[in-house]
């Protein structure tokens, strides 16, 4: 009699950066089927505990491979992120704040194009939404899209026909809706890293742009957040 095998997952790359945003993405990955292969970029960031979170996160999922690239931004700076200019704290914005990495999300989702080509991947996923966040212009749908066709354009494996998909699962999704997708899947928010600028006893400040969104979010959803803030927004 013969032996029923089951289809492999198919291989997919994933952004993970620690935050609440990457962490249900790649659970949603996860749950769609896909072999994750988690990607973590160490760009110089002020904000380094998100390491620490990205590493939990990839633990607990059980990623096929957790790749920590280092590439230092700060040598470039040009951001409250990577330099030496301090993080907003006095709320969310209209204009692109001073925590807006330069080309960040582009930069990025390249490694992670370079990566899904060497493992033969058509899917990658990224975090970036585009409804409670800080205005970053590579986080929007346009630039999405864009990117997927530059994708197509220049890698030999677009050349050759195969598709390769940009998946933003979280792209139109409210902050308290990605909080309620987090319990869904089951996840703790707590193994997760959001805050721009932490204490140096390791809390979440509450204050920055980043801290905000998220106790908003948790809020609006009724639900539990995980993590410690030394100051609670209002």
């Amino acid at each position: 009699m013969g032996t029923d095998h089951e289809t492999p997952a198919r291989p997919a790359v994933v952004l993970l950066s620690g935050g609440l945003d990457s962490m249900v993405t790649a659970a949603m990955a996860q749950r769609a089927g896909f072999q994750i292969n988690a990607l973590t970029i160490n760009y110089g960031q002020r904000h380094s505990i998100e390491l620490q979170a990205a590493r939990r996160i990839a633990a607990h999922l059980g990623v096929s491979r957790h790749v920590e690239l280092a590439l230092d931004l700060s040598v470039f700076g040009g951001s409250a992120l990577t330099d030496d200019i301090d993080v907003p704290i006095g709320g969310v914005v209209a204009d692109i704040p001073v925590t807006y990495v330069p080309a960040r999300n582009l930069v990025f989702l390249s490694l992670t194009l370079a990566w899904a080509e060497t493992l033969g991947a058509s899917d990658i996923f990224i975090g970036v939404n585009a409804l409670d966040y800080s205005g970053y212009p590579d986080c929007r749908p346009e630039f999405i899209a864009s990117f997927a066709e530059t994708a197509r354009l220049g890698t030999k494996a677009g050349a050759e026909g195969q598709v390769l998909t940009i998946h933003a699962p979280l792209q139109y999704m409210s902050k308290a809706d990605i909080a309620a997708e987090s319990s869904r899947l089951g996840l703790d928010p707590g193994m997760s890293w959001s805050c721009y600028n932490p204490t140096e006893h390791g809390q979440a400040c509450g204050l920055c742009d980043s801290c905000r969104l998220r106790q908003k979010g948790f809020a609006d959803a009724a639900l539990q957040d995980g993590i410690e803030y030394a100051n609670t927004a209002h």
